[in-house]
């Protein structure tokens, strides 16, 4: 297995590795360990289907089951994301990450790993489109001034399904429906502190996002309104950006705690597009004991 980094701000692409075979706690040790310090990791030339996919995503932690785009196959843990209509009705879910976010941080328990592999990648003039951009909330947590990371150093926020779900049907005009008063119940707001601790790398990440970051908390709303901008500006700075142009094959691991991320829909309906895609936990990462165990078989 070799890691080669990007050079940039995020990313490594990962070579000599078939992820469709079960993993060694050694090759599981270097992919986990890359991820904390590389944020962004590129399989290529991948051959695998929906069920090693879902082995392979169940190393990082538990697997979510998503409410539509589900895979086909039967493995509810494996989603689709595709603008290919069959039989005229659509595949997936067309208009998956077409904002500036980072996954799951509504639930309790958030996110921690997406794992997205390419089957299908629209071309145009043979260029590749629908690429996925990335932000480094670790570096700019660094780049910080240092009275906003004391005045925000214990400050929590709110996260809202709900509040991202109608912010993509008027702002996107997604043809998504809205969330039923049943969904609404099942994913009530959370709260989670605006700076977390990365468990792996240990470095400190802005943990809000223009997505799901409804408001900070304890302080007014105008002020809440105020830093929230401030932070998203800051984090999308161009310093803190990496943008992957994707090949079919290529199975991308990205990290929720360290970057947010944004599919750019710069394609047609006619150019189609067609991800599969696995939602990992964080129900293991921020226990010390399976992360030392895991990085204890590091080569």
């Amino acid at each position: 297995m070799n890691i080669a980094p990007t050079g940039e701000t995020l990313g490594a692409t990962i070579t000599g590795i078939d992820l469709g075979q079960p993993l060694s706690a050694a090759d599981f040790a270097s992919i986990l360990r890359a991820l904390g310090g590389y944020g962004v990791l590129c399989f290529p030339d991948q051959t695998f289907d929906a069920p090693e996919l879902k082995d392979f995503a169940s190393r990082f932690g538990s697997l979510q089951v998503l409410r539509s785009g589900q895979d086909k196959t039967g493995i509810p843990e494996v989603s689709i994301l595709s603008n290919i209509r069959r039989n005229g009705e659509l595949i997936g879910v067309p208009d998956a990450g077409q904002s500036w976010h980072t996954d799951m941080t509504y639930n309790r328990v958030v996110g921690y790993v997406n794992v997205l592999k390419a089957f299908e990648v629209p071309q145009r003039n043979g260029q590749p489109l629908g690429a996925t951009e990335f932000t480094n909330t670790a570096a700019a947590y660094d780049d910080l001034p240092d009275d906003l990371k004391t005045r925000l150093a214990h400050a929590t926020a709110t996260h809202d399904l709900n509040y991202y779900w109608e912010n993509m049907r008027r702002e996107k005009a997604s043809p998504r429906a809205p969330l039923t008063p049943a969904e609404r119940a099942a994913h009530p707001p959370s709260v989670h502190p605006v700076f977390l601790t990365h468990p792996v790398s240990g470095r400190k990440v802005i943990y809000v996002n223009p997505g799901f970051t409804e408001r900070i908390n304890d302080v007014p709303e105008s002020e809440s309104d105020a830093m929230l901008a401030q932070l998203i500006e800051h984090v999308l700075r161009p310093e803190y950006r990496y943008v992957h142009r994707w090949s079919v094959g290529d199975v991308l691991i990205w990290d929720h705690l360290s970057t947010w991320h944004n599919a750019v829909a710069d394609y047609g309906p006619d150019e189609p597009r067609l991800m599969k895609r696995c939602q990992v936990m964080a129900d293991r990462i921020f226990d010390p004991d399976f992360v030392k165990h895991a990085l204890a078989h590091a080569a």
